[in-house]
């Protein structure tokens, strides 16, 4: 007989789906969760996907996810799903979209950019250049930047 390993549905919380493959533990970053957590959360990694050919899934029970959050997971995870669940139904799906500009989340790569100094009130802001790859230009000195997760 074949097992099957499945991952209990949550309750209350937020299913971000579709999640680019390699990128879940990054998502995680971005919602805080480390290791000493004790939130309860499924991960899954480099999961079979028909649309994607492989992807990853984070689950987090009791928790909603705030705009900002969503803002930079559609950084690292363009194609991402959103699903709140309550009481054991989606009450809540959505797609998360790339912003034009994108102010405050990511620094720039450049190690002498304005947005860089810490004696300079300047928040950073970046330029969606291409969503194919991903690439991103500083407003500031136009440092483009296509690996987001490091910059975050």
């Amino acid at each position: 007989m074949k097992k099957e390993l499945k991952v209990v549905p949550i309750s209350n919380g937020t299913v971000i789906d579709h999640i680019t493959a390699g990128q879940a533990l990054n998502v995680l970053k971005i919602l805080g969760i480390h290791a000493g957590t004790d939130a309860a959360l499924s991960v899954a990694m480099n999961v079979r996907s028909k649309q994607m050919g492989r992807k990853d899934i984070v689950k987090v029970e009791d928790r909603e996810l705030k705009p900002e959050e969503v803002d930079k997971i559609a950084l690292i995870a363009p194609n991402a799903t959103i699903n709140i669940i309550r009481d054991s139904e989606v009450v809540e799906k959505h797609k998360v979209f790339l912003p034009q500009s994108i102010e405050g989340i990511i620094r720039c790569a450049n190690p002498n950019c304005i947005s860089n100094v810490e004696r300079e009130p300047v928040v950073s802001r970046f330029i969606t250049i291409s969503e194919q790859p991903l690439r991103f230009r500083c407003i500031y000195c136009e440092r483009m930047i296509e690996d987001v997760s490091r910059y975050l």
